[in-house]
Order: C-alpha cells, then structure tokens, then sequence
C-alpha cells in the first residue's frame, strides 16, 4: 500500500493544478465573450477524452505495466499545463486541455485500480473514502487559489504548471517494478459495465454533479456579476462539498446497507437541484447547492468504486474500475455542455428541472443495487 499511497500522492497534485486551472480559464473564455453553452463545451474537453481512452486502459495496464502508464499519464498532463501557460489563445487551451485529458485517463485508472485491488476488504470504504478526501481537499483549493494568492490569470497557470512538474518527478522516481502488473485476460471495460450498467449510471451522476458542473456555474456566477474570485468561489463550493464528504460516505459503506446510502445520496441531490431553481433571487444558494452537488456526486463515484471492490476480485477489477470511471467521465462530458445549454436557454429554474430529473435516475438505479 506504500507505493499505492505514492500514486495517489502525485495524482491528488495534479488534481489540484486541474481545479486551479479550469475555473480561471472559464471565466477568462467568459470575459472574453464566450457563451456559457461555450465554456461548458471546453470544459467538456477532458473528459471528452478520457472517455475516449478509458474503455482500452485495461489492456494498456496489462502491456506497459501501472508505472510506465502512470508517467506517461504525467507527461501528457505536464505538456497540456504548459499549453495552458504558454499561450493564450482558446484554440491552444482547447489542445492543452485535451492533450491532459489523455494523460488523466492514465493516472486515474492506474490509481483507482491499485486501490480497488489493494484495500483490505473489510476497509474498502474507509480506504476509498481517504483518496477521496484528498483528492476534494484538491478540488476544494483549487478555485480558491486566485483569491487567496491575490493574483490573476497568468500567474495560475505557470504555477499549476510547475505543480505538475513535481508531480512528475514524484512518478518517475516510483521503481518501475514496483506493483504487481494485472495479469493477462482480466476483464475489459465493456464487460464489466455489461455486468453492471445501472451501478455506471450512478457513476455517470457523480460526473455530472461533482465534475461537470464547476467551470459553468463559475462562468454563471460571473454572468450574474460576480468577480474572477468570488465567481471562481462558487466552483471552490463544489470541491469544498466533495472534501467533506468522501471519507464519511466510504465509512458509511463499510457500516450501511449499499442500497441505502445510494438512496440516502439521490434524494439529497434531489433536494439541491430543486433549491438551484431559486439561486436568481437569492445568490447564497449558489454555494449552498455547489457543496451539496460536490459532497453527494463525489460521493456517488466513491460508492461506485466500493462496490466494485465487493464485486470484482482480482483480475478483474481493472476492468470495473474502468468502467465506473468510464460513466463518471460521461457525465462529466455530458454535464458541462448541458448545463452550460440549460442556463444560456431556461436559466437556473431550466438547470434545476434537468438536475432533478437526474437525481431521480440515480435513485431508480441505487434501487437496484442488491443488499
């Protein structure tokens, strides 16, 4: 588990640069004159692409090996932050921004399937919860970074570029030979989704609510007349939520029925989408909503990865792991382009209708998740 921990240390940092750089860049596109529909269309871009790669990373493990993957995945992020930083155009950030797309792709299935497959079982939601955590503590800071530095655009991206730099010098000091490599013939992607399609479309909400909804509701905070800091803020909401509530859902997972906790989380949701639709005439739900949205959908993956855990044992837990990050991925492709269309065409009460017509879909399906 040492050198799990190691992996999960370098990709919590590069979350971090992640969430310190899409926020900026949106309301940077949206100072610029760009749309919301525009903005949640590049935000979508990362995702776009680890949705493409995710469905093969399973074999990719299997022929190069977690640590040659891993520091490919870095590399590839390090060349999109300094894209980020080089340039400013939106047609380079677009590239920057898919360029790291392909690199998360790597990290993050190589990190969650170590762990998958690592935790002790009677721990799985504790451990699970604890990468979580850290990974919201990044998510959470993030956003927070231009107002707490006192600085702009610029600055950000150089220092989120740098951030990456060390992150890369963390994964190539990690021996090659290090973890155990996952043996050949373990289950693929679309196998694994097959064999649980509605837990994917849990995972696939915890895409929307946690990762695809912070750049639009930035660049809609800003629309509304908020500053860069305090309409970066309300994104900082949603990592503030996902911080807080990663270990306690993976300790309620380990105590719990499943079924209940994933009811507990949809009717949650459920709640917030409904609050959204009053955030124009009382701008503190914009954050109230943001932590919700990021607590609960956070915890939604965190779930998901537990459950496979339980369902799927060695050889094919890569093969799960991949497909709960594929549905994650999809709402987070899905959830910035449609929200940014929700706003731009029925504002917050359009947002809210959509949101709760998902929070109801994930409750259908946390009941169909057996005791």
């Amino acid at each position: 588990m040492h050198v799990v921990w190691r992996f999960a240390l370098a990709t919590t940092g590069i979350v971090l640069a992640f969430s310190m750089t899409g926020p900026v860049l949106a309301v940077a596109l949206q100072a610029a004159g760009a749309s919301t529909a525009a903005v949640g269309a590049f935000a979508m871009l990362p995702f776009l692409m680890v949705g493409l790669l995710i469905p093969v990373m399973p074999r990719v493990l299997g022929r190069w090996g977690v640590v040659r993957t891993y520091r490919a995945g870095c590399a590839l992020e390090l060349a999109g932050m300094a894209t980020y930083a080089l340039t400013d155009h939106w047609l380079a950030w677009s590239l920057g921004s898919a360029i790291a797309g392909l690199g998360a792709a790597a990290l993050w299935n190589a990190t969650e399937a170590l762990l998958a497959r690592e935790a002790p079982p009677t721990q799985r939601g504790r451990v699970m919860g604890l990468y979580q955590t850290a990974l919201g503590a990044a998510l959470a800071l993030g956003p927070f970074v231009p107002a707490l530095l006192g600085v702009g655009v610029r600055p950000v991206l150089w220092l989120a570029a740098v951030l990456v730099a060390g992150c890369c010098a963390v994964a190539v000091a990690i021996p090659s030979r290090s973890t155990a490599e996952p043996p050949p013939g373990q289950a693929g992607t679309w196998a694994a989704l097959r064999q649980v399609p509605l837990l994917g479309l849990i995972a696939f909400a915890g895409g929307v609510f946690e990762a695809g909804l912070g750049s639009v509701s930035a660049a809609n905070a800003a629309g509304l007349g908020l500053d860069l800091r305090a309409a970066a803020s309300v994104a900082g909401a949603i990592g503030v939520g996902s911080f807080l509530c990663q270990l306690p859902a993976g300790m309620a997972a380990d105590r719990w029925r499943m079924r209940t906790v994933f009811s507990a989380a949809a009717l949650l949701l459920l709640a917030a989408s409904a609050a959204f639709a009053f955030a124009g005439r009382v701008p503190a739900l914009l954050w109230a909503c943001g932590v919700v949205w990021g607590g609960v959908g956070g915890a939604l993956y965190t779930l998901t990865m537990v459950e496979v855990a339980h369902r799927f044992e060695g050889r094919a837990t890569a093969g799960g792991a991949a497909a709960m990050i594929s549905g994650y991925t999809v709402g987070g492709v899905v959830g910035p382009v449609a929200a940014g269309a929700a706003l731009q065409w029925a504002g917050a009460p359009g947002l809210a209708v959509l949101l709760g017509a998902l929070a109801l879909g994930t409750l259908a399906g946390a009941r169909s998740v057996p005791d």
